[in-house]
C-alpha cells in the first residue's frame, strides 16, 4: 500500500496500462488475495479429522498440511505483479520459502519488485531473481521442492522437463484458445459489453481473454453491430486516443499478432489499424477467417476477436471439442436445458456463463487449466492446498491390540475378519 503509485507507473511503463485496469486487476487483485488468506489462514491450517475404519480401531486419523519447502515461482508479463505476487501470497500461507522470477519482458514491474521484496520480506525466505533465458535456465536446474509456471505451453513444457529431472512436482498456467459460445437467445446488447470489456482488457494480452466466438449464422449481423457499438461506447471514435486502452507488450509481440491482421485483413468487418512505433493495435474484428490461419490455431494474446458462424448450438459444441482443452469457455445464453448441455459436453479449466473473465475475482474458485491448458489450481484455499503436502496421519493406541491380523491365519480369524471388515 505504500508503494501504490510506484505499482502503477512500472505497470504504465511496461503495458500502458491505465490506472483503473492496474487498481482493478494488479494492485487490488492482490491486496485482496493478502486480506482472504490472513482471514481464513488458521482454519485452513487446521488439521482435518477424517473417520478411521473398525480394523484400525483404537486410534484417531487425520490429515495434517505442511509446507513442500523451497518454491519457485515464475510470473507472466501480461499482469506482471498479480501473477507473481498471487502465487507467492498462497505459497507462503503454507509455510513455504519462494523464490521468485518475474518476467524479464515487463522490465518495470520486474525491477520494482526486485527492489521492494528485500525491503518488505525476509530475505531468508523470499528471493527475487531477474533476467532472461540463461537465468531462468539456471535457475530450472536447481532442485526446489515445488514450481509453479505461467506463461506459454511451449515454455511450460521446458519447465516440466526440468522438473521431471528432480520428480518436483509443478503447477503450469499455460492458456490456450478460449472460446465463447454466444446461444440463439442471448441478451446481445449484455453480451456485447461484457464480451468488449473482457476481451480487450489489457489490450488483449489476458490468457483468459475470451480468443474467438462462435454464433449462429442468422443472428452474426446483429452480434457484430452490437459489438461495434460497446467498443464506441467503451473506447470512443478511436481507441488509439483513449487513455483506457493499452499498448502491446514489445516490438516482437506486435509484429506477431499485426501478421494476423495483415494475413486475414479482406475478413475484418471492424478496426485493423496498427502503429508500430507506439506499439498500438486496434480492436479489431474479423468474420470468419480461414480456420487453419494463424490467427485460428495459435492463441491470439493480443486485441483481435475473431468471429466464427455456425448453423446451431451442437456444431458450436463439435468446434470446440475438436480444438485442445481450452483455460475457460464462455457461453452466453438465457437457455437452462443449453446451458446444462455445454456443460456436460465441453471441458475446460473453467466454464462462465453470460460473462466472461470476472470469475477471477472469486477467491473461492479455484482456477487452472486442464489438458494442455495447464494443470494443478490456486486462488484462496486451493492456492494454501497447492503449495501443501496434506500429509495423512494415524495415531493409533497400545491398548486393546488385537492378534486377529496377525499370523498364523486360522479358519476362525478369516471369519471374524470379514465380520469387522464388514463394519
Amino acid at each position: 500500500m505504500e508503494n501504490e503509485n510506484a505499482i502503477y507507473d512500472a505497470l504504465s511503463s511496461d503495458l500502458s496500462k491505465c490506472q483503473f485496469e492496474a487498481y482493478v486487476s494488479e494492485y487490488q487483485y492482490v491486496l485482496k488475495d493478502i486480506k482472504h488468506s490472513i482471514k481464513q489462514l488458521k482454519s485452513w491450517s487446521k488439521p482435518q479429522h477424517v473417520s478411521t475404519p473398525m480394523l484400525a480401531q483404537p486410534g484417531r486419523s487425520f490429515i495434517r498440511p505442511e509446507p513442500y519447502g523451497t518454491v519457485l515461482i515464475m510470473g507472466a508479463w501480461n499482469y506482471p505483479l498479480q501473477l507473481v505476487l498471487s502465487p507467492m501470497v498462497a505459497a507462503i500461507a503454507a509455510g513455504n520459502c519462494v523464490v521468485l522470477k518475474p518476467s524479464e519482458l515487463a522490465a518495470a514491474t520486474s525491477t520494482l519488485l526486485a527492489t521492494l521484496i528485500p525491503k518488505y520480506m525476509d530475505a531468508s525466505a523470499i528471493a527475487v531473481y531477474e533476467g532472461g533465458v540463461e537465468e531462468t535456465t539456471a535457475l530450472l536446474k536447481l532442485r526446489f521442492d515445488y514450481i509453479m509456471y505461467t506463461g506459454s505451453e511451449n515454455v511450460g513444457k521446458i519447465v516440466m522437463r526440468a522438473a521431471s529431472e528432480h520428480l518436483t512436482p509443478v503447477t503450469l498456467e499455460l492458456g490456450g484458445k478460449s472460446p465463447c459460445i454466444i446461444d440463439a437467445d442471448a441478451n446481445l446488447k449484455v453480451t456485447a459489453d461484457r464480451l468488449i470489456w473482457a476481451k480487450f482488457l489489457n489490450a488483449g494480452q489476458t490468457c483468459i481473454a475470451p480468443d474467438y466466438v462462435l454464433v449462429e449464422r442468422k443472428h452474426s449481423k446483429a452480434l457484430i453491430e452490437a459489438l461495434k457499438q460497446s467498443l464506441l461506447k467503451q473506447y470512443g471514435e478511436s481507441a488509439k486516443e483513449s487513455q483506457d486502452y493499452g499498448r502491446i507488450i514489445n516490438q516482437r509481440h506486435f509484429d506477431r499478432i499485426s501478421e494476423y491482421v495483415a494475413a486475414e485483413s479482406d475478413t475484418i468487418v471492424h478496426g485493423g489499424q496498427v502503429s508500430r512505433d507506439e506499439k498500438y493495435i486496434e480492436p479489431t474484428l474479423m468474420l470468419n477467417p480461414d480456420l487453419t490461419s494463424g490467427v485460428m490455431q495459435e492463441e491470439i494474446f493480443g486485441p483481435v476477436l475473431p468471429i466464427i458462424e455456425v448453423e446451431s448450438l451442437q456444431e458450436s459444441i463439435d468446434f470446440v471439442n475438436s480444438r485442445e482443452k481450452p483455460l475457460a469457455l464462455y457461453m452466453f445464453s438465457n437457455n437452462d436445458k443449453n446451458v446444462k448441455l455445454v456443460t456436460q459436453r465441453t471441458s475446460s479449466g473453467t466454464l462462465c456463463i453470460n460473462d466472461a473473465v470476472i470469475f477471477m475475482v472469486n477467491h473461492n474458485l479455484p482456477f487452472g487449466g486442464v489438458g494442455n491448458s495447464g494443470m494443478g489450481s490456486y486462488h484462496g484455499k486451493w492456492g494454501f492446498d497447492t503449495f501443501s503436502h496434506l500429509k495423512p496421519i494415524m495415531h493409533r493406541s497400545f491398548w486393546a491390540d488385537a492378534p486377529i491380523r496377525y499370523a498364523p491365519y486360522t479358519s476362525l480369524k478369516k471369519k471374524l475378519f470379514k465380520l469387522v471388515a464388514k463394519l
